[in-house]
């Protein structure tokens, strides 16, 4: 076999095998949506004018994520994500407005 070549049917799918895969999906996909909100939110509260401010927001933040990082319930994981994105929002409304 040539090197760099995977064997023929060594891409597919054992018995028992996709179940786990297909269960592994929503949570990975979940993950990474709560990371990129995270990052969304570090990112909106450089905007924030006053250091002070900015450091409360920025620990509020962090202590919020950490807070729910053990979540494994896909309802309540999904309504926090909803939450945050509403939340992220209306923080950046908020800075628009006093940059105006």
């Amino acid at each position: 076999m040539a090197a760099g070549r995977l064997p023929p049917g060594a891409l597919t799918l054992r018995q028992g095998q996709g179940s786990r895969l297909t269960s592994l999906c929503p949570q990975f996909l979940r993950r990474q949506q709560v990371l990129q909100l995270y990052r969304k939110i570090l990112r909106a509260l450089r905007d924030v004018p006053a250091e002070a401010d900015r450091r409360y927001l920025k620990e509020w933040a962090r202590e919020e994520f950490r807070r729910n990082k053990d979540a494994t319930e896909e309802d309540a994981i999904r309504m926090m994500i909803t939450q945050g994105n509403m939340q992220l929002q209306e923080l950046q409304r908020t800075l628009k407005l006093a940059k105006s």
